[in-house]
């Protein structure tokens, strides 16, 4: 059935493939344990709402799978598998992102989750990506694998570009974004014209829900940043 030999821990053969489901959202986690209880070879060993929780819940129970969601508050899901895979060498991730192309994926698999899907495709895809997966293979389908590649060059973007991106995407103009960023207006709107350019995006906003959608700038940001001048 399955080859224990090279990659990752062997699959205990007759027993029950153990999950852990993370995400913020209950509602999801409840269609997740929907999907897992009705299968014989599977069972749901434990729930987490962040990454905090996933790995005081990876330790504590061990899981055979983790299902990750990747935007969570308190600890992000790639901050998590990548804590959870530096205790843990062998575990295994499927990360769970709601947009094609999302540069959170890529870098969740960078991090060392083994497997990607997205929520819409659950499913369709959960139980033959989860059964793959605790044999020990990598499951990133073909198609999704196509969006990461052609989204990979909006990782691209410089430092000072993404800073500027934040800035555009909480709404301030160019001329706030150089007092804020101690630049002048004229290397604002070079960088501007760079990311509208890196992003293949139609205007500022295009930009910035991309940057959103992809993960390339982080909503916590404003939050930590509103207070200032």
């Amino acid at each position: 059935m399955h080859s224990g030999e090279a990659t990752m821990e062997t699959s205990r053969p007759n027993l029950p493939i153990t999950i852990l489901s993370v995400d913020d959202h209950p509602v999801f986690r409840q269609g997740i344990a929907s999907v897992i209880e009705c299968q014989e070879d599977m069972r749901l060993v434990g729930e987490a709402a962040n990454g905090q929780e996933a790995l005081e819940c990876f330790r504590r129970l061990r899981p055979d799978i983790t299902l990750m969601d990747i935007q969570m508050p308190v600890m992000n899901g790639i901050d998590a598998t990548s804590a959870i895979r530096k205790e843990f060498p062998r575990a295994r991730v499927i990360a769970l992102t709601t947009f094609e192309g999302d540069v959170r994926a890529l870098r969740a698999i960078k991090a060392g989750a083994v497997g990607y899907l997205l929520k819409g495709m659950l499913r369709k895809d959960l139980l033959e990506t989860v059964r793959s997966v605790n044999q020990g293979r990598r499951c990133i389908p073909s198609a999704l694998a196509m969006e990461l590649v052609a989204h990979v060059e909006s990782d691209a973007l410089s430092n000072r570009e993404i800073e500027v991106l934040q800035h555009i995407a909480s709404g301030e103009s160019n001329k706030r974004i150089a007092v804020a960023l101690d630049i002048s207006e004229e290397t604002v709107k070079a960088h501007v014209k760079n990311i509208l350019s890196k992003l293949d995006a139609n205007d500022r906003t295009h930009a910035a829900v991309l940057g959103i959608e992809r993960g390339i700038i982080d909503l916590s940001w404003y939050g930590s940043n509103s207070g200032r001048a």
